[in-house]
């Protein structure tokens, strides 16, 4: 199937930003004198969302509402300041979004990012390309994998869900794309595995950006 529009998840699939991620995570937790993670734990604490990701760093019994909260807005804080220490993309991308345009594809991210960190990223590395939509969390939408950001995208576009190839490194992510029906396909350079990709829904796993070529003949 020749598909009309591309969907990509955004940290873990177009930018590498697990060390400004974790970094950030862990002044917020020194900052209380809470133990740190090594950032390659960060792998599996981060893609459900900020509140999420903050409930997994604390640890055991300290994670009552106030201090997620407080530490919530610590991280946004930290990360606000330090966002581009060590964020790139990832190497290839660049090549598959000229790729992505010169077949005529449109295209839209989806993140479970905080909507003002999703466009932040968009607009410091991501610029040279045309998105669509840049869609991050939001009171009004519900943390992937709801569906209801993915479908709103397709909305806006007008374009059906069933002609949209959905790029991600999560499980979440393809099962964001199976409930939106979209086609799920796993990026293997990001944080997580084929076996958690294929284990929710993956039709496709592609191991460099060079891949999607393939997917999107």
């Amino acid at each position: 199937m020749k598909y009309e529009a591309i969907l990509f998840d955004l940290d873990g699939t177009l930018l590498n930003t697990l060390s400004d991620l974790g970094n950030a995570v862990n002044r917020v937790l020194s900052g209380h004198n809470f133990p740190v993670h090594p950032i390659d734990a960060y792998r599996y604490f981060v893609g459900d969302g900020l509140e999420m990701l903050i409930t997994r760093v604390l640890p055991e019994g300290k994670g009552d509402e106030a201090m997620i909260h407080t530490c919530m807005e610590e991280f946004n804080q930290e990360y606000a300041r330090n966002r581009n220490n060590e964020t790139t993309l990832y190497p290839g991308i660049s090549e598959m979004l000229d790729m992505v345009r010169a077949h005529g594809m449109k295209m839209a991210i989806l993140s479970n990012k905080p909507q003002e960190f999703t466009q932040y990223c968009a607009d410091d590395y991501l610029s040279k390309w045309k998105f669509e939509a840049i869609l991050g969390h939001q009171a009004s939408i519900p943390h992937k994998p709801d569906p209801t950001g993915a479908l709103a995208i397709a909305r806006r576009m007008g374009i059906a869900p069933a002609s949209f190839l959905y790029l991600g490194d999560t499980g979440v992510d393809m099962q964001t794309a199976c409930s939106a029906g979209m086609f799920p396909a796993g990026a293997l350079w990001g944080f997580r595995s084929s076996a958690e990709l294929e284990a929710n829904g993956a039709k496709a796993v592609v191991h460099h950006p060079s891949e999607v070529a393939g997917l999107c003949a």
